[in-house]
């Protein structure tokens, strides 16, 4: 059963239909999402298989480009397959949903449009940033669950899963300061490390894990040790589960 239909033109728009697809078929499963290029499979009649799967859908998403208007006499051929799958859709009263991919991508209007899809200019639209493709693509998919209330949410699956008081964190691309922690207080001016399992290098200089090491007269040894000290410049060593050094073991 197919939920989702993805209209899109190649060469226009056809990497952002991908990147919707991916999202949504994790979300509501792959099966529910049907995308020409990867739901027809080779040797199947191809007109067939995407008329089927558009008549299965509960919504049909249109990716709309900045060149999409360009694309004028193909617009207006009867035989062009973005323009044939919009009008089998507003046929069967299927709802149309406008995906306009990044900024210089405008709202369509009619008089850009051939009759049969200037209905197109009166929907309305989702913009989606190609500068921010993870709140677009989590905007899209929360429309889509609004829209198609039986899709399965595994997302929703995943949340009800977490143990009580469990945290998950998730950091993006970050160009500055970012924290994960369960609980903090206090200024973020450097750097913050909680929760570590293991040694932990911030800067500059040797860590020494399990080993043997001697530094003004102090001494440091034994299974799990961990010293760092000084503005060093060097690697980072680690050995785990060897048996116990004494301090004057010098193998």
């Amino acid at each position: 059963m197919t939920d989702v239909f993805i209209n899109y033109r190649t060469g226009d728009g056809e990497k952002t239909a991908a990147l919707i697809d991916q999202e949504l078929s994790r979300r509501f499963g792959s099966g529910r999402i049907f995308r020409a290029s990867k739901s027809v499979a080779p040797g199947r009649p191809y007109p067939d298989d995407l008329l089927n799967g558009l008549r299965r859908s509960s919504v049909l998403l249109a990716v709309i480009g900045p060149d999409w208007t360009n694309f004028r006499e193909r617009l207006r051929d009867p035989q062009d397959w973005v323009r044939r799958e919009l009008v089998e859709a507003f046929a069967r009263e299927l709802p149309v949903v406008p995906v306009l991919e990044g900024r210089k991508t405008d709202r369509l209007s009619k008089k850009d449009l051939p009759g049969e899809l200037a209905r197109l200019a009166d929907l309305q639209s989702i913009a989606f940033s190609t500068q921010d493709t993870g709140a677009g693509l989590k905007r899209l998919g929360d429309v889509v669950a609004d829209m198609v209330p039986g899709l399965h949410d595994l997302d929703l699956d995943d949340a009800a899963s977490l143990v009580p008081d469990s945290v998950v964190n998730t950091v993006g691309d970050v160009s500055g300061t970012a924290v994960q922690s369960r609980d903090f207080t206090g200024d973020v001016g450097g750097t913050v490390v909680k929760g570590a399992g293991g040694p932990v290098h911030t800067g500059h200089g040797d860590i020494y894990q399990n080993s043997r090491h001697d530094s003004g007269g102090r001494h440091f040894s034994g299974n799990g040790m961990t010293y760092f000290e000084g503005d060093q410049h060097g690697g980072i060593q680690h050995r785990f589960g060897e048996p116990d050094r004494r301090e004057d073991d010098v193998r």
